[in-house]
């Protein structure tokens, strides 16, 4: 497993502070809608001056029509980020026509398919997708599979059935990782670190409990040493 950390607060500086004081941990950030609309590619530079080993994911999950998921894509493959993500729901052609565009770069980032939000539990899920969780989830991952992608974002509950119906070095990252058990917020299906690694969970998302932290670099650290003793 490789630990994501999310850099959710609420300004570049307060962000910026936080990936100071994990500079030196081999680690990847995390960079979401409200960071990188309100911080731009400054950001992600900044992110690189601090350490050019900093692995970068953009999760913007991208959902329009093919052309302009590709326009969006190779714009992103320009910004030297190391991941980002698109909706699994904008279906085969988009997910066909974004990798067709990317295979100009011989260095472009891994672009994973979200499946469900982990905000979802199964009622409001089903009420919009009419499947339950972990059916559309299995269904959305094959599609991305097969269509070239290199994982999928899900919740750790799904990591497993999804490597099993697809291939061991599918990739899935997944949020709502409560380390140690603490407070789910707003997350609807949330793991702690023993079940990610049960489920093969290749990128775990910590976000609150390292930033909400007295000591983020310590919890960091702690977070590290439980994974390596994970590891098999």
């Amino acid at each position: 497993m490789q630990l994501c950390v999310a850099l959710d607060l609420p300004t570049a500086k307060q962000n910026l502070a936080l990936a100071s004081s994990l500079k030196d941990e081999d680690i990847w950030l995390k960079v979401g809608f409200r960071t990188y609309i309100r911080d731009g590619k400054a950001f992600i530079t900044a992110l690189k001056e601090i350490n050019p080993d900093f692995k970068i994911f953009l999760d913007l999950k991208l959902y329009d029509i093919p052309n302009t998921m590709a326009d969006a894509a190779e714009e992103i493959a320009k910004l030297g980020v190391d991941m980002f993500n698109i909706h699994a729901s904008a279906g085969e052609v988009a997910m066909r026509t974004v990798m067709e565009r990317l295979g100009a770069y011989p260095k472009r980032p891994l672009v994973l398919a979200v499946t469900a939000l982990t905000s979802f539990d199964e009622a409001h899920f089903r009420a919009i997708y009419e499947k339950r969780i972990d059916e559309k989830a299995a269904q959305f991952a094959k599609m991305s599979y097969e269509n070239g992608l290199d994982g999928v974002v899900c919740s750790a509950f799904e990591s497993r059935a999804i490597k099993e119906l697809t291939s061991p070095s599918f990739l899935t990252l997944c949020p709502g990782i409560r380390p140690f058990g603490e407070d789910a917020g707003d997350q609807q299906r949330v793991a702690t670190l023993e079940v990610a690694a049960q489920e093969g969970v290749d990128f775990p998302v910590v976000g609150r409990p390292v930033y909400k932290d007295a000591n983020p670099k310590e919890k960091v650290e702690k977070i590290l040493e439980t994974i390596a003793t994970l590891q098999p």
